[in-house]
């Protein structure tokens, strides 16, 4: 009789079960000669049989049902079949004569009804093999889950620990991944040009591929990496240490859905795009006429009796407007100083503000299990549990951050009132370096609404550094 040779492993993974495609197919050889078999030919298929559906599997039957072949080889039964269709369509070919022989090295077949019905049990038993071996991969997911441990292959900026079962963090991929929320957050990137700009600084995904643009909006969306995540729908708070804050996060998220784009300024137009007209609304063009650049409004729709100005007329009064904010370097080294003062003066004074904290982490956690016990009596549904917990676990990471921010001295609002008072100073350098381009980025940062009437720049103080003095946590800061 002539033979296929059939031999089977789970995944199509080069890294996974590879070994035992070939020592299933040493030992069948060696048993066809032993046994003197005629092989006409051998199929490997990468394909689980837990569902039916496998290509070469069904191709082998089909080729045997045309009578090319009488019988199949292969290692063990459960090779063959781990569905109760596949199985009950080999026991259904023996009951037709159509397959004429099963042989295995590990499993005696004689075609007589004892023979069938034992085959219909090492069938089965592999059925129950693959049932129970989901079931405990099942429970031990949802063991991981109720510890906060992520259950699947860690993400990009992770690695999976397979002494603790848990992942950590990667130190070569986590600082990109910081890095591209960071940049992302300014609101100065697209996805197209955060992938180029993370990409060429050599971040990879798997199998060391470049990472896609797809790529990076999943890893931008991933709550992962502020501490919690998400599993089939629900919101689990995670043990494994954040890269980064949730406050960044929710900033990329808010980038994200207004998609902000960098505003583009012609070369040669500076402040273009930046002023409205102060007598129609309009917005401020620029023209080049005689080797100068001058200012203007478009008049739009509408008639308007403002002038138009030269560049270097309005560099001269952003360069004024500038100096009058700027810090030479001994104010800056003073008021540091002070900060450092103000500082410690924070750390003893926040101990009541985190006793406060933690009363309130306590009672969203509090809030948390009697969600649960509402979910599991049945008076909420699943979709209304899973956003209620969601939300919970959001306030809880918020809180912790606070308390960290607090814990740590006050760490925050001292980098900020550092930044501020820096970027004070780079003012006075830029300056002095006449750079058009920078004084007009400062400009944005302490000031919005600008408007050119009568050849002049005016402008309302409600730009980056208002929202910091409003809310400067201290109050000896703010009189400063």
């Amino acid at each position: 009789m002539r033979y296929f040779i059939y031999a089977r492993k789970s995944t199509d993974d080069e890294d996974r079960q590879i070994l035992s495609i070939e020592a299933q197919l040493v030992e069948l050889r060696q048993y066809a000669t032993r046994e003197n078999l005629t092989v006409i030919t051998e199929l490997v298929e990468a394909k689980t049989a837990k569902k039916p559906g496998r290509p070469i599997f069904n191709d082998m039957l089909s080729h045997i049902q045309r009578h090319e072949a009488d019988g199949i080889l292969a290692w063990h039964p459960d090779r063959l079949a781990r569905n109760s269709v596949d199985g009950g369509k080999i026991i259904y070919l023996v009951d037709q004569g159509i397959i004429k022989d099963l042989r295995f090295p590990t499993y005696r077949f004689d075609d007589n009804a004892q023979g069938k019905f034992m085959l219909s049990i090492a069938f089965g038993q592999s059925k129950y093999y693959i049932d129970a071996l989901s079931e405990n991969i099942r429970r031990g997911i949802r063991l991981k889950l109720s510890k906060g441990i992520w259950p699947q292959w860690a993400p990009i900026g992770y690695i999976n620990d397979r002494k603790t079962r848990t992942i950590i963090i990667d130190e070569g991929k986590a600082p990109f991944i910081t890095k591209s929320f960071a940049l992302y957050a300014t609101g100065e990137y697209t996805l197209k040009g955060l992938r180029d700009k993370i990409n060429s600084l050599g971040l990879t995904g798997c199998k060391n591929k470049p990472m896609s643009i797809s790529q990076y909006q999943h890893t931008l969306r991933n709550p992962i990496y502020y501490g919690v995540f998400r599993y089939k729908g629900e919101i689990y708070e995670g043990t494994h240490e954040p890269i980064i804050t949730k406050k960044l996060f929710d900033k990329c998220q808010e980038v994200m859905k207004n998609r902000g784009r960098p505003k583009k300024v012609e070369k040669h137009f500076v402040l273009r795009g930046l002023m409205r007209c102060g007598e129609c609304g309009r917005m401020i063009t620029a023209e080049i006429q005689k080797g100068h650049t001058y200012y203007r409004c478009t008049k739009r729709y509408t008639t308007c009796s403002q002038k138009y100005v030269r560049e270097e007329e309005l560099s001269k009064q952003v360069r004024s407007i500038l100096q009058k904010v700027s810090l030479c370097d001994d104010w800056t080294a003073n008021i540091l100083k002070e900060l450092q003062k103000d500082r410690f003066e924070v750390v003893q004074s926040s101990r009541p503000h985190q006793q406060n904290l933690r009363e309130k982490i306590t009672s969203v956690d509090n809030k948390i299990n009697r969600l649960i016990d509402i979910y599991l009596e049945g008076s909420v549904s699943l979709e209304e549990y899973q956003k209620a917990k969601e939300k919970l676990i959001n306030d809880k990471k918020t809180l912790q951050e606070s308390l960290k921010d607090f814990a740590d001295g006050g760490d925050n609002w001292f980098e900020q009132a550092k930044d501020f008072v820096t970027t004070l100073n780079r003012i006075d350098c830029v300056v002095r370096e006449g750079n058009l381009e920078s004084q007009k980025e400062f400009l944005e940062k302490i000031g919005s609404n600008f408007i050119l009437k009568e050849r002049r720049l005016v402008f309302s103080t409600e730009g980056t550094f208002r929202p910091f003095l409003q809310d400067a946590p201290y109050p000896n800061w703010r009189r400063r």
